[in-house]
């Protein structure tokens, strides 16, 4: 779920501010406390975080043909986002459904 700046219409990016997590829009500074349905995910290898709505991962397709780095779980949810330009090709994104885990697959 991405969220916008009700200011200047930017993306709001999760930035952690002391022991907490809050949306930022890097353009006006807006910032804005997520709803406490919202959880964040750090990746291991980046410093990016992946933000997904508990209430949406419900109703996300799944997917039996993957297999976890994390646990070896073979199905997971997964939805797609248009990372980079608009003629690359999309981003996939899992999140495994026994342990949680979230990667990503670039197509």
């Amino acid at each position: 779920m991405m969220e916008f700046c009700p200011n200047c219409g930017s993306v709001l990016v999760t930035h952690r501010k002391s022991s907490s997590v809050v949306l930022t829009c890097k353009k006006c500074g807006y910032v804005k406390r997520p709803s406490q349905d919202i959880v964040t995910h750090r990746q291991r290898r980046g410093k990016k975080s992946i933000v997904v709505d508990e209430q949406e991962k419900e109703v996300l397709p799944k997917v039996s043909d993957v297999q976890c780095p994390q646990c070896g779980n073979k199905e997971a949810y997964w939805w797609s986002v248009q990372t980079r330009s608009a003629d690359e090709p999309m981003t996939q994104f899992f999140r495994c459904t026994s342990c949680g885990y979230t990667w990503r697959e670039y197509a």
